[in-house]
């Protein structure tokens, strides 16, 4: 210690000093008890969730469509993670996330979900942890930490698994402040590294973690009360970490075309809508009621831009003027306001007005001014004391039930966005999503109405052109089909998707040269997309150019593995090409991803009867005539395997 003073001494700098706080309680047994009901609660709160689906509203990009990631932990794609702003986001630790669940569950989806829930708990187990340690405040700590846990308004984003990033970024902002709070204690160069550390960790998870040094400045005010000179130049790493973060993710963001021009959403408009989100979400927190996926842009009157500024700058004046008897309420204001400047659409990122998963972290804020306002009131007034541990426990109470019977709503794509269109008014995208959804399960007659509703509340609507150009080329309209293509495509020409599904309908016309153009264009527009590649070889195999179709169908197993179209495929060009051996690598793996279809078992019997593999061949067709005993080519080849097999032993 005396060294260390020395060096300060001769570099000239002040040597932070560590706070001076009163020792950890001994009642640990009680802290372990908090602990396992935050668990238990936890997981009784989401406990629907471990036999939901997957949605059709970014969990595509994020799992389900995503070949990187379906393929699990492999080099290629950590380098992807770490280099690709695929989603218009650069968060690689999240990515390798998803990337580890299909690793040890494939897309088994209730694991993905425990997954989330799981790292849901550990986050309000760090935060009580933090709390405790930097306040020395049991009860208030746990109060906070149940709040977010059980708040109804963060089921968002432990529920949908491409919200990933949320519950992954806050388990690394509560870890930083738990070791923030040890290195004040004791400041030192190897605690300060772990702080910065799970910084950048919650950085490579989602880069809203990037106001994590304006907290650390808050709770230098309260309840640190180590605010100087020497504590802001301790954070100047963290706050060029933050800058250099959100660099990157702006670049990301503009790569990925999610940053709304001003012309397209001017900057007037933006500071009202932020004025009204600020109170929405205050709203929200005590009235979770009509809570839904996505919240479209409302024209907004001038008298709630009024009030809502009258809201905040009531609140502000009234923290600032009690900072001084009561500096959790400022510290807890400016949490709120302050984590929320990344996503409260000054900088505008995608189509929403609002989102609950941006309080995620947001409102341990206003949950720190109600528990500590709680306590020095009971300071003041013990005898209220049975009355405000019961409107604490009713308040988590109710929490968990509201919780529960929203995560229900996530079950899967149906019931997420009917409620959303029960819940809110002109709800385009919940109402194209609910028509995606009718499509992926051939209800063309149901998805009609939401496809034309969403294209009533925004014409020019390109995600509602292509499943409309979809529905029409299903009921056999295949102009009109056409017709929307185009109008898809010219909306959003770099729409890979919107270029793959107008080249099927050509390849159902025979159109293939213009086919051919369509899925070129696709591949070019994105080179991952496993379908542009599939059906770009279907198309040159038609044309008589085998080679090239080869090629194409390579590449589309190479990214999906697991799509037995594509081997299947590939399997038939190399048959074409008499590369026999390699066609049975990729019937046999066919075989694997479709073991009850008869089809499949008789072709790898063929091909292992034509190479001489009699004993194998006859396995085969044994399994093939046991998932189809009336197959008379599979009983043929049984019988002609079986002869083959006996003379080839006679020899």
């Amino acid at each position: 210690m005396k060294k260390r003073a020395r060096q300060f001494k001769k570099t000239g700098a002040t040597q932070p000093q560590a706070v001076a706080t009163p020792p950890l309680p001994r009642t640990a047994g009680m802290d372990w008890s908090i602990y396992l009901l935050l668990v238990l609660l936890a997981l009784a709160a989401y406990s629907r969730a471990f036999h939901f689906d997957f949605t059709n509203y970014d969990d595509p990009d994020y799992v389900t469509d995503n070949p990187y990631v379906r393929k699990g932990l492999t080099w290629k794609g950590l380098v992807w993670a770490f280099t690709s702003s695929h989603a218009a986001n650069w968060s690689p630790l999240t990515w390798l996330s998803h990337m580890a669940d299909c690793q040890m569950f494939g897309m088994k989806s209730g694991w993905h979900h425990a997954t989330s829930v799981l790292l849901h708990t550990v986050a309000a187990l760090l935060l009580f942890a933090a709390l405790k340690r930097l306040t020395r405040a049991r009860w208030p700590s746990a109060f906070v930490a149940f709040v977010f846990a059980l708040h109804p308004l963060h089921v968002e984003s432990v529920a949908w698994i491409a919200e990933r990033k949320d519950v992954l970024c806050a388990v690394f902002w509560f870890l930083a402040l738990f070791c923030y709070a040890r290195y004040v204690e004791r400041p030192g160069a190897p605690r300060y590294l772990f702080v910065l550390i799970a910084f950048c960790l919650g950085l490579l998870a989602k880069p809203m973690i990037v106001t994590f040094p304006f907290v650390l400045l808050l709770l230098d005010v309260w309840p640190l009360k180590r605010l100087s000179h020497a504590s802001v130049r301790e954070k100047i790493p963290l706050f060029a970490v933050a800058v250099a973060s959100a660099i990157v993710t702006f670049l990301a963001q503009q790569a990925g075309h999610a940053v709304r021009s001003l012309g397209a959403m001017p900057f007037g408009m933006r500071i009202a809508n932020a004025v009204v989100a600020y109170t929405t979400y205050l709203v929200r927190m005590f009235w979770p009621a009509n809570l839904a996926v996505f919240y479209p842009y409302y024209r907004l009157p001038a008298w709630q831009i009024a009030a809502s500024g009258v809201v905040l700058a009531g609140i502000t004046a009234m923290a600032m003027k009690l900072r001084r008897s009561r500096p959790y309420l400022a510290v807890g204001w400016l949490w709120y306001l302050g984590t929320l400047v990344p996503v409260i659409g000054l900088v505008q990122v995608g189509a929403q007005a609002s989102a609950d998963r941006y309080t995620y972290v947001p409102m341990v804020g206003i949950a720190i001014m109600l528990a500590w306002g709680a306590s020095d009131f009971l300071s003041a007034q013990s005898r209220a004391r049975p009355a405000i541990v019961s409107a604490a426990a009713a308040a988590c109470s109710a929490c968990l039930v509201l919780t529960w019977m929203q995560s229900a709503y996530w079950q899967n794509s149906e019931t997420l966005f009917s409620h959303a269109i029960a819940s809110t008014p002109d709800n385009m995208v919940a109402h194209n999503n609910l028509a995606n959804y009718y499509l992926m399960h051939l209800r063309n007659e149901e998805a009609m109405p939401h496809i034309q509703e969403a294209l009533r509340i925004k014409p020019d609507y390109p995600e509602a052109h292509t499943n409309l150009a979809l529905t029409l080329k299903r009921i056999g309209n295949p102009a009109e089909s056409e017709r929307e293509w185009r109008l898809s495509i010219s909306l959003q020409p770099a729409s890979a998707g919107a270029h793959v599904g107008y080249g099927e309908l050509l390849v159902s016309e025979e159109r293939l040269n213009e086919a051919l153009h369509e899925f070129s264009t696709a591949v070019e527009l994105r080179p991952d997309y496993t379908y542009a590649h599939y059906d770009l070889g279907r198309v040159l195999a038609a044309l008589g150019r085998q080679d090239e179709a080869l090629a194409q169908y390579s590449a589309a197993v190479q990214l999906a593995p697991d799509n037995p179209e594509a081997r299947h495929s590939l399997g038939l060009a190399l048959v074409s090409r008499s590369r026999m051996e390699e066609a049975l690598v990729q019937f046999r793996a066919e075989a694997r991803l479709k073991p009850d279809d008869p089809g499949v078992h008789y072709t790898v019997g063929s091909l292992l009867a034509s190479s001489g593999h009699y004993a194998e061949a006859i396995a085969q067709y044994s399994e093939t005539l046991r998932l189809d005993p009336g197959n008379a080519a599979a009983r043929t080849g049984l019988e002609m395997a079986s002869l083959q097999q006996q003379n080839a032993g006679r020899r």
